[in-house]
This record gives C-alpha cells, structure tokens and sequence, in this order.
C-alpha cells in the first residue's frame, strides 16, 4: 500500500513537471483564448472552421475504439490519410453545431462535420460502437472531428474557469455567456483544454472549451436535463435572462458548476460579446443546424429560440445603455 502511494506522488509530481515545462518561457502574449473573427457575417456555417476542402471523404477505415467518456466512439482514417474521431448518439448534432457558433465568435474550435450515413471498413471487437455499426459497417447521423497534431491536443493539461490568464476579461466571460446561450449544461473542467499550436510560425497555446455535446436542450438536474431537445431548449428560452441587477445578469440557467460560468457577467461583457454574435444571421445559424443533421422543424425551433435568446441579450444592454444616457443628459 506505501509503494503505491508513493508511486501515485511520483506520477503526479512527473506531470506537474511537464506542465511546467510546457508553459516555461511562455508569456501571456503566447496564451490565447480568443482572436478576431474578422467580417463574423461571412463565417461558412455549412462546413464551420474546416471548410469545404477538410470534410471527411470516403471509404473510412477503422482504427480503434475509443472508451473515453460516456458516448460510442470510434477512431478511423479517411482517404486522404486525415484521423478522425466519430461520435453517435444525442451529442454528435450540438457538438457539431455549437463548434461552428463559438468560432464564428472568434474562439478555438475542432473542425467538425456531422455525417448523416457512410460505411467504416474493418471494424472488430466493438464494446459500445457495436450498437451504432451494422454487420457490414455501415453507420448513421454521427459527428466527425478532425484530430491532428497541429494544433496538437495536450492530453494531461486542463484549465479552469476561475484559474486562467484570461480572469476578468471580455473574452472569457464571452464565452461562458455562450455556454449559457446553448444551454451548455456541463462545463466540468475537464473540457477546458488546451492546444499547442506552432502553424502561425509563432509558438502559443490556444486555450479552449471542448466538447459542447450536452447542450442545445433542457438545462436542470440530474434528472432534468437533456441534450438536442428543442421543445425543452424553446420552452425556457423566455427565461434565459431573468433580471439585470447592479449591471450584472442573472440568468436562468441550471447546470454543473453553475456558478463557473453564472457568476458575475455583466452588461459591458455582453456588449463585448453583441459585436460577433450579433452579427450572426439567420441565415447562418439555419445553414449550421441543417449541416448538424436538424430536421426542417428542429431548424425552425432552434434558429427562432436562438434569436430570441440573442434580442434578450441586446434588450438587455439596451436598456443600460437607456439608463446611461437618461443619467447624462
């Protein structure tokens, strides 16, 4: 039993040091969570970060399964030789979506692409992805995203909401207020990653929320809350926002650390937030849910109650606005 701990300290003392060395040298400039978006009107919601020319091409040939989390996932190549990893199940249509919506704010995204049916050659020994591959591999709805080493994911490095150089700025209370606006329901810390990324010919780590699937439906409990439901997601739109109080919102949100991403936004990071979302059309977010697998009434639902949700949020710094002027006339 002492062997073991002291095994378990030497394991974790080694990672810390990694981290360590990771981050050595770097400075605030190298860290990154978010960057100008440019004309947001223009972003492909069709195809999001990727484009056109990344989207996944068969035949698709199984590499292995991948037990992480809690939904059926498998690892496969395509026939350009690119890695993807393919997810089924109630998170493959907000992941995909939601991908394409923080980018087009200017914040890090995975390329992602939403397959609506395809084959997958040689799967074997299956656990969990037995469920979601017929007998000659053929498959339905499920999400593809592209795993590279450029940026390259950082495996044992996590973030958290409350420690990050990024404390106090627009930028991340921007993207928490995202979060609430897909009715994100788990912002655990082991979603918050990060990527080093060297393509810009400058070394820096790209700091992210990764993961968006319990989203799009009912924030709540335990056993409350639910993943692309657009019944759900519509009904509590009317409380998204509840009240400004002292320039701060208070929302209606229910989810896991709660307060993380609840705590303290205020009308000023909201407006921050407007200059990108705010730009987002319609027409955008109805091309977004269609790429993401949404039926013509789920792009009617979600494209309405996510318009709904974004004129709250430009009611409500509005009216601050209102309130300024009224106080200096």
């Amino acid at each position: 039993m002492q062997c073991r701990w002291y095994c378990l300290i030497a394991i974790l003392l080694l990672l810390t040091s990694v981290f360590g060395q990771q981050h050595e040298g770097v400075s605030d400039f190298d860290r990154v969570l978010w960057t100008d978006p440019g004309d947001v009107g223009a972003r492909d919601f069709r195809y999001g970060v990727g484009g056109s020319e990344l989207q996944p091409q068969p035949p698709f040939r199984f590499v292995d399964e991948d037990m992480s989390g809690t939904s059926p996932k498998v690892d496969v190549t395509d026939i350009a030789g690119r890695h993807w990893n393919v997810k089924w199940g109630s998170e493959a249509q907000p992941s995909t979506f939601c991908t394409r919506l923080i980018w087009a704010c200017g914040y890090y995204a995975e390329p992602e692409y939403f397959i609506p049916s395809g084959r997958i050659i040689g799967a074997k020994n299956l656990n969990r992805a037995s469920k979601r591959l017929r007998r000659d591999g053929s498959f339905v709805d499920a999400r593809f995203q592209l795993r590279t080493d450029s940026p390259k994911y950082l495996k044992d490095v996590v973030w958290k909401w409350d420690e990050n150089p990024f404390v106090g700025t627009h930028e991340l209370q921007g993207l928490k207020i995202l979060m609430l606006l897909v009715s994100n329901w788990d912002p655990k810390t082991s979603n918050l990653r990060v990527f080093e990324d060297k393509s810009a010919g400058n070394f820096r780590y790209l700091y992210a929320a990764v993961d968006w699937g319990a989203s799009m439906g009912k924030w709540g409990g335990r056993f409350k809350r639910e993943k692309w439901d657009c019944e759900g997601f519509e009904k509590q739109t009317p409380d998204f926002i509840k009240s400004v109080e002292n320039e701060r919102i208070k929302w209606g949100y229910r989810g896991k650390k709660r307060e993380d991403v609840t705590d303290d936004i205020t009308i000023d990071d909201v407006r921050w937030l407007l200059q990108y979302l705010g730009r987002i059309t319609d027409a955008q977010i109805r091309d977004g849910l269609e790429a993401s697998g949404a039926t013509p009434q789920e792009n009617e639902c979600y494209a309405r109650s996510l318009r709904q949700r974004i004129q709250q949020l430009e009611a409500a710094a509005g009216a601050a606005v209102a309130r300024d002027h009224a106080s200096h006339p």
